[in-house]
C-alpha cells in the first residue's frame, strides 16, 4: 500500500543488474524509501551474473570497498599492475606500470557473477529496501508529480508511485522510451567471445590488450593463475569461430593475440556478446534517470562500460539531497556532476574502437607513431593513465579513496 503521502517509493530502482544493485547499495544509510523491480527469482542471480570477466578502475575498487561489497567477493581482485597495448601490423606500443604512477595497481579484475554475487550479499543487508522480485515491468507512465510503473508480479499487477525512478534496466530500457529519450545506436559490427584462458607463463599482473582490424583481443590475469579470454570477432564469422573445437579455438586465440603471455595451453568455454554502442541524448526526464546501460552501452574496448555505470550510480546518490529526491535542481545538478566524465569516455571508448579497427597506410602509421609517443615520451599518457583508473571528471567521494 502507497505512504500517507501517496508514493510507494521515495526512489524505485528498475534492474537488479550490477549498476542498479550498486545504486541501492549506495543509498542506503540515507532516509529514503528504496524499491528495486528485478525479472530474476532470487536463486536465479540479477542480469549480468555471468562468467565475463570484469576490469574495475581504481576509482571502481575503492568505492566497491567502501559500500562493503569488496570484502563479500569470494575470490578477491586480481590486480592489475601493468598495462601492454599494441596494434597488430603497427609498430610501438604502451607499456604503463602502475609503480611508476604512484599506484600499487590501475585496479583489479573479477568475475561478473562472483560480482553480482557480492552485490546480492549487501543488498540483504539494506535496511528497508523493497525488493519486488521477480516481477516484470508492464509499462512506465511519466508523471511530473510522480512516475507510476505497472508490474507483474505472481500472477497479479501492481502499481508503484515513486518521487524519483531510476531507469538502470538495459539497454532496451523500457522507462527511457516511455520518456521519449531517444538514443543514438552503432552497430560494430563485430561479437565478443569470452572465456578463461591458461597459458605456460604465470599470469604477472599485466593486462594486455591487442588491437586487430577483426575487433580488440584481450588478456586480464584472474585469480588462479590463469587469464580472462576476450576476443572481438567480425559478425559474419562469429558463429563459425564459435563452434570450434578447444584445440582450434585456442590455436585461433594464439594467432590473434600472439605470444607476450606465453604460449595458451587451455581454453575454456565460449560465451559471446554481440558489440553495440547505445547512447541515449539525456539522462534525465521529469522526476527521472537513466544510468547503466540504459544511458550508454559502450565498445568494451578499454573496459569503460561497468566502471562508468558504477559511477552514475555513485553520483547520483552523492548529489540527493533535502526531502524530494525528484526535484528538479537534484536531477539538473546529476546532469551535470556526469557531463564531463560521460562526454569523455564515450569519446575514448568509441574513437579508440574506430580507429583501431581501421585499415590504410596513414592510419597505420599515424597510430605506430602515437604508441611510440605514449610510451616514451613523459607526462603524455597521463591522461589515458587517470582514465584506466576511474579518474575523469567529477569524482565520486567514494570513489577517491586514500591518495
Amino acid at each position: 500500500m502507497p505512504g500517507t503521502d501517496g508514493f510507494d517509493h521515495d526512489i524505485l530502482i528498475l534492474g537488479g543488474g550490477l549498476v542498479g544493485s550498486a545504486l541501492a547499495c549506495a543509498l542506503d544509510g540515507r532516509g529514503w524509501r528504496v524499491g528495486q523491480v528485478e525479472a530474476s527469482p532470487p536463486q536465479a542471480g540479477a542480469p549480468g551474473f555471468d562468467e565475463r570477466k570484469l576490469a574495475l578502475a581504481l576509482a571502481s575498487l575503492n568505492a566497491l570497498s567502501a559500500l562493503d561489497v569488496l570484502p563479500r567477493l569470494a575470490t578477491p581482485p586480481a590486480p592489475i599492475r601493468r598495462i601492454h597495448v599494441s596494434r597488430a601490423g603497427d609498430f610501438g606500443s604502451v607499456r604503463l606500470a602502475a609503480a611508476e604512477h604512484g599506484r600499487e595497481q590501475f585496479g583489479g579484475v573479477v568475475l561478473a557473477r562472483e560480482l553480482g554475487l557480492a552485490l546480492e550479499s549487501r543488498l540483504a543487508d539494506c535496511a528497508g529496501l523493497v525488493r519486488h522480485r521477480p516481477a516484470r515491468v508492464v509499462a512506465v507512465a511519466p508523471d511530473a508529480d510522480g512516475p507510476v510503473v505497472t508490474i507483474e508480479q505472481d500472477g497479479a499487477t501492481r502499481r508503484l508511485r515513486a518521487r524519483l525512478l531510476v531507469a538502470a534496466d538495459g539497454s532496451r530500457s523500457l522507462a527511457r522510451a516511455a520518456w521519449g529519450i531517444g538514443a543514438e545506436e552503432h552497430d560494430y559490427g563485430q561479437t565478443l567471445l569470452v572465456c578463461s584462458v591458461a597459458t605456460d607463463r604465470a599470469p604477472d599482473g599485466t593486462a594486455y590488450e591487442r588491437f586487430t582490424s577483426e575487433g580488440p583481443v584481450a588478456l586480464l590475469p584472474m585469480a588462479g593463475g590463469h587469464y580472462g579470454g576476450i576476443c572481438g570477432v567480425r559478425r559474419e564469422a562469429a558463429d563459425a569461430v564459435l563452434a570450434m573445437d578447444d584445440a582450434a579455438y585456442r590455436d585461433y586465440l594464439q594467432q590473434r593475440f600472439g605470444w607476450r603471455a606465453g604460449r595458451i595451453t587451455r581454453v575454456g568455454a565460449r560465451s559471446a556478446y554481440p558489440i553495440l554502442r547505445v547512447v541515449a541524448e539525456r539522462l534525465t526526464a521529469p522526476r527521472g534517470v537513466v544510468m547503466g546501460n540504459a544511458a550508454q552501452t559502450l565498445h568494451p574496448i578499454g573496459a569503460q562500460g561497468f566502471n562508468l555505470g558504477l559511477r552514475d550510480a555513485l553520483t547520483l546518490a552523492e548529489v540527493l539531497t533535502g526531502d524530494d529526491p525528484g526535484a528538479a535542481a537534484w536531477l539538473a545538478a546529476y546532469a551535470e556532476a556526469r557531463r564531463e566524465d560521460r562526454e569523455r569516455t564515450l569519446a575514448f571508448s568509441d574513437g579508440l574502437a574506430r580507429l583501431t579497427a581501421s585499415e590504410g597506410f596513414p592510419l597505420h602509421v599515424l597510430r605506430s607513431l602515437g604508441l611510440l609517443a605514449l610510451g616514451h615520451v613523459p607526462g603524455l599518457a597521463d591522461p589515458l593513465v587517470a582514465g584506466a583508473m576511474g579518474f575523469r571528471g567529477r569524482v565520486p567521494s567514494l570513489s577517491r579513496g586514500r591518495a
